[in-house]
Order: C-alpha cells, then sequence, then structure tokens
C-alpha cells in the first residue's frame, strides 16, 4: 500500500510517516515545503523500516497545489492508497492585526487544499478494483476498502476564541465536510475519517515546558505519537469521527455554550502562558 502524507517533514506528520511504515509496511509519498528536512527523513524511513519512500517538495498553501500533486502523482504512476492530509499552520492573532497574506495561506492550505485533495484522490479511489489478494488484506481486524482518507481538524472547531478565528472556522469545515463524505464514500468502499485533537503535545502553540506537561498528565493534551496511533486504528476500521481524550470529549458539547466573561478572560491572559 502507498500512503500520501502531506506536511511529513516534522511533527505529527513525522509520526503519521513514521508509524505507517513501522506498523503497516506501508509505502510513502512524502510532501513538504521543507525540502531539506523532507529528504531526510525520506531516506532515514527507508533505511530503519524497509519501505520505498518518495520525498516530494511542495508548497501546498498554492492555488493550484492540489491539482499539481495529483497531476504528479499520475504522471509518475504512483495509486495512493492512504492520504493524509495533515499539513496545517497556527498562528494566534487579532484578526485586524493579522497580514492578509498569513490569512489568505491559511484559509488556501487548510480549506481548499484539503477540499481538492479529496476530491481528487477519493475519485481514484472510487473507481479502483481491489484484487483478490488486495481484498483480502485486513487492516485492524477489517478486511481492507479501496482507499482511505484522514483529515485532521481541531476540538477549536466547536470553540468561538478570539486570536485562533480563522483556524477554528477552518477546523469546522474540515470537521463538517469529512463527516458528511462519510456518507457519501462509504457505500463506494473508502473510508474518510476526521480527528478533532485538542491540544496535541507538541511546540506549535508556543506554551511552556512546564504546562505542557500538566496538560498531558491531565488529557487535555495528547502526546503526537500516541494521537497518531490512535487515528490510524480509526481510520482502518472505518470511524468517523474521534476527539481523543476523555476530558476533551466530555467538554467538547459546553465548547457551544462557553460564557463571554470566560472568553474575555481567555483574551486577557492568554499571553502569560506562552514562551
Amino acid at each position: 500500500m502507498l500512503a500520501l502524507v502531506t506536511g511529513a517533514s516534522s511533527g505529527i506528520g513525522l509520526q503519521y510517516a513514521t508509524a505507517l511504515a513501522r506498523d503497516y509496511r506501508c509505502d510513502l509519498l512524502l510532501v513538504s515545503n521543507q525540502q531539506a528536512e523532507l529528504e531526510q527523513v525520506a531516506a532515514e524511513l527507508k533505511a530503519q523500516y524497509g519501505v520505498q519512500t518518495v520525498a516530494h517538495f511542495a508548497d501546498l498553501s498554492l492555488p493550484d497545489a492540489a491539482e499539481q500533486l495529483h497531476a504528479w502523482c499520475e504522471e509518475e504512476g504512483y495509486t495512493v492508497d492512504i492520504l493524509i492530509n495533515n499539513a496545517g499552520v497556527f498562528f494566534f492573532n487579532p484578526y485586524c492585526e493579522t497580514l492578509m497574506k498569513r490569512i489568505e495561506l491559511m484559509l488556501q492550505l487548510h480549506v481548499m487544499t484539503v477540499a481538492k485533495l479529496t476530491r481528487l484522490f477519493a475519485e481514484d479511489m472510487c473507481r479502483r478494483e481491489l484484487t483478490e489478494e488486495e481484498a483480502a488484506v485486513r487492516l485492524c481486524g477489517r478486511r481492507r476498502m479501496k482507499g482511505y482518507i484522514l483529515n485532521m481538524s481541531s476540538m477549536s472547531a466547536w470553540m468561538a476564541m478570539p486570536g485562533i478565528q480563522t483556524y477554528n472556522a477552518t477546523k469546522a469545515f474540515i470537521y463538517n465536510f469529512s463527516k458528511s463524505l462519510w456518507y457519501e464514500l462509504k457505500p463506494k468502499g473508502v473510508g474518510i475519517t476526521v480527528m478533532a485533537p485538542g491540544a496535541v503535545d507538541t511546540a506549535l502553540f508556543g506554551l511552556a515546558p512546564r504546562l505542557r506537561r500538566l496538560a498531558v498528565n491531565l488529557t487535555v493534551a495528547i502526546p503526537p505519537e500516541k494521537l497518531v496511533k490512535r487515528a490510524l486504528k480509526d481510520l482502518f476500521r472505518n470511524r468517523k469521527a474521534d476527539t481523543p481524550g476523555f476530558l476533551n470529549w466530555l467538554s467538547t458539547p459546553l465548547l457551544k455554550h462557553t460564557p463571554d466573561w470566560l472568553l474575555f478572560w481567555a483574551m486577557k491572559y492568554v499571553g502569560r502562558y506562552q514562551k
């Protein structure tokens, strides 16, 4: 099986690439805008796990990035069995103080590129006919489907949070988009799963180390390797959506009704908890 992972040069994307190679023996098509790091990751995973790896440099925030990537796969003869839409960016900033190009970058990367890549590769997967040998393969105890797509959302999809207004809006799109597609694609033998984790224990959010440790201990944050392990199990079991962490799951319905005074408090004090 061939897995295409976007944002694969570091962070959660690197964890996806590693788990797919190590635990599922997948060949890898790794995509990122960090060329040197990506080539190093591809070489290391190939050497360590004996899978085939291809590093493909691409800026997925460009308007035609999805079409270009799909066309390149067709030209090179790559049949993508698993698509991991992981590439993303994060910034915390008042909207009227955010550069327009940063807003455009996030919208393009999180909305248009995810929607287009899903559309292009899902169509390929729907048309595919599995051989008897492929159909006999079992993943996480279930028979293999024609293809799998994993999209990364966030718990912030349910939050009206100042400072991340563009981020949480794009993650809400990904969440609802993916859940809706689950109903369309399942009858055609293609699985799609959306993950909506809370905080992930990476440097992305700029939290101090002690607060990162506290968040993990409270299960508010999840280590990236644990998130990826759970996400891939969900994917191969054709689970529609998942929010890891008991406290996160429990608090999800409450996020839609967060009182205004708490949001204003967060606006005032959030800077204290960043590096």
